[in-house]
């Protein structure tokens, strides 16, 4: 009889021992309900939606809109908006931050601007002027009332004020973008003895987000030795509230091109990503 090697027979039972184990782990389930290790991809449109037991509405969705747009919806426990990344084909996806009040007719605190992809749209913020020693006034040629220089975050620019005039005069507002020349953008006439309101909304055209806008209140009396002032009532700028308040791009940045950023570490397929560590390693050691 022929003589069977010890170490032959150890490798025969090592390989039954692992065809069991395999047999045994194909026959168990995972469980449904947990990712241990891996990305999770959805593709090709879809959602993930996460609902609240006995709830007819999520608290998170993100995925495919209707009209083939892609966005994510995030609803605090009692069904309100938190945050919005809107599936809107024609905007984007404009991002919303919403507050918690739902008594308020216009809830959002945050958001960018729906028709200027250049600006913030949401909190309005001020604008700086300042009065001069000619706020008050008998000149008959422009003088400076109230000038400012302030960085844009919205799109529009909201000026309101008040002016007296003992015979009568005019008012005017000139703005001039960072870069560019000043433009009168608005001028009316004051009656003689009375307070006259107006307000000035203008798009800030040729300005970029963060870019200085400056703004020159001037104004004269139509009569020597007569006097007249200009109060300032309010100045800030707010967001669009139609698409042809859209300001034209600053020279030389033509508006959004559709390209979108690079892609972040975190979105890279796992391979990629561990391909662009082993590559980094391999310049570290050459510079070493």
């Amino acid at each position: 009889m022929a003589t069977v090697r010890n170490d032959l027979l150890d490798r025969i039972r090592d390989l039954e021992r692992q065809v069991r184990e395999i047999a045994g782990r194909s026959q168990t389930r995972p469980p449904l309900d947990q990712i241990k290790n891996g990305d999770v991809k959805i593709s090709e449109g879809g959602q993930l939606v996460v609902v609240p037991p006995d709830k007819d509405f999520s608290t998170f969705t993100v995925g495919q809109w209707p009209d083939g747009a892609f966005g994510m919806v995030a609803r605090r426990m009692d069904g309100s908006f938190a945050l919005t990344v809107e599936g809107e084909a024609e905007d984007r996806g404009t991002v919303r931050l919403w507050s918690r009040d739902l008594a308020e007719r216009d809830r959002i605190l945050v958001m960018d601007d729906k028709h200027s992809p250049r600006h913030l749209g949401r909190p309005w913020m001020p604008l700086q002027l300042h009065p001069t020693a000619n706020q008050r006034t008998t000149d008959t040629t422009w003088g400076h009332a109230w000038v400012g220089i302030s960085p844009v975050h919205n799109a529009v620019a909201h000026l309101q004020l008040t002016t007296y005039a003992e015979a009568g005069g005019r008012v005017r507002v000139r703005m001039r973008a960072e870069g560019g020349e000043a433009e009168v953008v608005d001028e009316w006439e004051v009656p003689a003895g009375k307070w006259t309101a107006h307000t000035v909304e203008r798009p800030l055209h040729g300005s970029a987000f963060l870019d200085d806008v400056a703004i020159q209140v001037e104004h004269l009396s139509t009569k020597r030795r007569k006097a007249i002032e200009t109060r300032l009532l309010s100045a800030y700028t707010r967001n669009t509230f139609r698409a042809t308040e859209a300001p034209e791009p600053a020279a030389g940045r033509e508006g959004d091109t559709g390209k979108p950023d690079p892609t972040l570490p975190v979105e890279t397929d796992k391979d990629e990503h561990q391909g662009e560590q082993a590559g980094a390693g391999k310049r570290d050691q050459t510079k070493n």
